[in-house]
């Protein structure tokens, strides 16, 4: 059975169910403070389970007249219903010891008597209970589709509480809390279902029978039966309700109905007349009513409550996740002819994201004057007149084709053409997966089979859905081809960081790299750390940039490089001595300092070095620290080179590695560093060490590229499982 089909009947379920699950989360969030309040009356004083059931009815003989019946609710309270010395009746909670009043049984408030009708049959008696029970039923099925999608996409049952991938707000946390939700909602589904079987006799009958009793009329002994030793046996916790003998008659009996069977007893020798276990059903149905409601357990009442709050979040996002499949983002290409278009896209999407960028690129495309086709890997044909292909794939579950490029490697095979046509792939993946970008993989390698195909660029991988990274790849690509597009950024609504003032202390003259640095110090109390965020909002344009910090005492250390039309960089730029600037702090504490790290390996290039300066300075433990870091030459180091001395001497820096992209002996870059010390990383890696990435995203992919053939071949396992010990840490740009 095809993921689709599982996606699509979890769909279906819950649209046909929605109305009725709103109404039931609803009211059931509303009812589950109903056993809190009763919880909290304060009537449990005692341990039940220390109490006989002989010492409380002795000490009901001494207050009261008469007892008729003496009940243990489910949360725990002793009921008794009496006839007082003024022979007054009374129903009325007692001290299970002292048999003192405690306080009279409160009736049912109307919200919770309306609440409860509506919640069990909508108001529509027998056939409301009826849709309630079909209902909880759907929501079972809700519930074990919704299962099976989070295992495919966490990579296996066995991953199910791994990290989750960084996605969309509905996405990300319709995976995260439902995690944690789905038994409490399968319990609730399944007790529903349950009850509302029981309440139409589906079910075999729970109902006890005793065999007729033969009681002899023999004479009354002079002990009392409030005496029995029998009652010495059983202590409150077992008791559900002790019916007294009407009369004095032998034919009269104690009816005592404990929380697995039901006993008829002689009232004067005790002995037991009949025993009869309660079936089953019985059990069944007084357990899936305490799930049900909570009744008697004020943290599953909690529970609860955070069940039917989870259920609607999870209505909402779902249904914004399926809205936002359906929409993304709108081409504004036309619809043409396969055959007559030059550039053709083809995509595996499972949850539309990847399409996004897709569309993104055939928008861009468009207006430079380009015919494109746009359509899925499984639609995957002859084009006549094709001169670029660029795949634009997923990878879902356990490295499997999205949902619309499962039949792409059989339409691959089964189309033959002779034309010359460019390809190019580009594979969507997070890094908490083991099989990262997998299906892109083997796109690449189907293309490769064809002598006919040439690849534009090598296959290139984007973690997260990172824009920057689709950036990069959109200029390399144009760059190779030597066709200029313009890639339009998404509209996103960032809220923005409070602005604070801050005075440059001081700052380093630009060196041959056009690289300086600035130190700002807050005019008031700000609370920051090494890798957050610096936000610059120029007035020209009114877009916020970033810059990674480092915190050095009490001030903001920046590295910028100033580009000639740069509006931020030119300005900071400009700022002189003890000038005043207004900046936000945007916290990042996935780029913190790794407190648990044995070992903390640094790797960056240009700028990227900026929040490293500030960890290094931030190790007080003198933790071994390497840094790798790649510039254009020598010169571009000075910027850095004094405060580097300073860390190696103090011991807070153990080591670091430069490599020079410009330099006229030898171009090397930072992933050559990594490469010629794979097996040195292996093992920090294997010990526990931290990697911490910051630079351009184009860095950060050759790196990757290396860590992961490292822990491949090196060490036989995957990235993602550094990944998710929190030994990988990036922020790249």
């Amino acid at each position: 059975m095809t993921i689709s089909i599982w996606r699509y009947s979890h769909l279906a379920l819950a649209v046909c169910s929605s109305l009725f699950l709103i109404v039931a989360s609803i009211t059931g969030l509303i009812l589950s403070f109903e056993p809190i309040t009763d919880a909290t009356r304060g009537y449990a004083v005692e341990d039940l389970s220390a109490v006989k059931v002989s010492r409380t009815m002795s000490a009901l003989d001494e207050q009261y007249e008469e007892t008729l019946e003496l009940e243990v609710d489910v949360n725990d309270y002793v009921l008794a219903s009496v006839i007082t010395k003024e022979g007054e009746s009374e129903r009325i909670y007692i001290h299970p010891i002292t048999g003192a009043k405690l306080g009279y049984p409160k009736e049912k408030s109307r919200l919770f008597q309306w609440t409860t009708n509506l919640h069990r049959s909508l108001f529509l008696k027998g056939i409301g209970r009826f849709f309630v029970g079909l209902i909880s039923f759907l929501l079972c099925l809700i519930t074990v589709t919704g299962v099976f999608l989070l295992a495919k996409r966490q990579g296996g049952v066995s991953k199910l509480f791994t990290k989750v991938q960084k996605d969309s707000f509905e996405q990300r946390y319709h995976v995260v809390i439902s995690r944690w939700f789905m038994l409490p909602v399968l319990i609730v589904a399944a007790t529903g279902v349950f009850l509302s079987a029981e309440k139409f006799s589906i079910l075999p009958s729970g109902n006890v029978t005793h065999s007729k009793l033969i009681i002899q009329d023999d004479e009354i002994p002079e002990r009392g039966r409030r005496q029995l030793a029998l009652f010495e046996t059983f202590t409150l916790d077992n008791v559900r309700k002790l019916t007294f003998p009407f009369s004095e008659f032998p034919e009269d009996y104690f009816e005592l109905a404990l929380t697995d069977k039901e006993l008829y007893i002689h009232q004067y020798t005790g002995e037991i007349l009949s025993e009869v276990p309660y079936p089953f059903v019985t059990l069944a149905a007084r357990l899936s009513l305490t799930l049900h409601t909570g009744q008697g357990s004020v943290l599953w009442s909690v529970i609860l409550l955070a069940t039917c709050v989870s259920l609607l979040f999870f209505m909402y996002t779902g249904f914004a996740m399926a809205l936002k499949r359906r929409r993304t983002v709108k081409a504004t290409t036309p619809e043409l002819d396969k055959d007559k278009c030059e550039f053709i896209l083809l995509v595996g999407s499972e949850t539309g994201t990847t399409n996004y960028f897709a569309t993104l690129f055939q928008n861009a495309l468009h207006k430079a004057g380009k015919r494109v086709y746009k359509a899925e890997l499984n639609q995957f044909t002859d084009y006549k007149k094709a001169a670029h292909i660029i795949v634009f794939t997923a990878t879902y579950g356990e490295g499997e084709a999205p949902t619309n490029a499962r039949k792409f490697r059989e339409k691959f095979t089964t189309t033959q053409s002779d034309q010359l046509i460019n390809y190019s792939v580009v594979g969507f993946g997070s890094l908490v997966y083991p099989d990262y970008c997998k299906f892109a993989t083997e796109v690449d390698t189907v293309f490769r089979t064809r002598s006919n195909f040439t690849e534009t660029l090598p296959l290139y991988k984007i973690n997260n859905q990172s824009f920057a990274a689709f950036t990069d790849w959109s200029r390399q690509w144009c760059n190779t081809t030597g066709i200029q597009l313009t890639i339009k950024a998404p509209k996103e609504t960032k809220k923005t960081s409070k602005k604070k003032a801050f005075k440059v202390v001081h700052r380093t003259p630009l060196n041959d790299d056009n690289t300086f640095l600035v130190r700002l110090r807050p005019e008031k109390k700000v609370k920051f750390q090494s890798g957050d965020l610096l936000s610059y909002q120029p007035k020209e344009d009114g877009v916020p940039r970033l810059y990674s910090i480092a915190k050095i005492q009490d001030d903001i250390l920046l590295s910028i490089k100033r580009h000639e039309f740069g509006l931020c960089s030119n300005h900071l730029n400009n700022l002189k001595h003890d000038d005043l600037v207004y900046m936000g702090i945007k916290r990042n504490p996935n780029f913190h300092f790794p407190k648990k790290a044995k070992e903390i390996i640094c790797i960056s290039n240009g700028t990227g070095i900026a929040p490293f300066l500030g960890i290094v300075d931030e190790n007080k433990d003198y933790i071994p620290i390497s840094l790798f870091w790649g510039g254009r030459n020598k010169s571009a180091f000075t910027a850095y080179e004094e405060t580097i001395n300073q860390y190696i001497t103090s011991g807070k820096l153990a080591e670091i590695s430069i490599a020079y992209s410009q330099a006229d002996d030898q171009k090397r870059y930072v992933q050559h560093l990594i490469a010629e010390q794979k097996i040195a990383l292996a093992q920090k890696l294997k010990s526990g060490a931290a990697i911490m990435i910051c630079g351009s995203i184009a860095m950060q992919n050759e790196v990757l590229t290396i860590l992961e053939e490292i822990a491949t071949i090196e060490l036989h396992s995957s990235l993602s499982d550094f990944e998710h010990r929190e030994q990988l840490k990036m922020d790249c740009y």
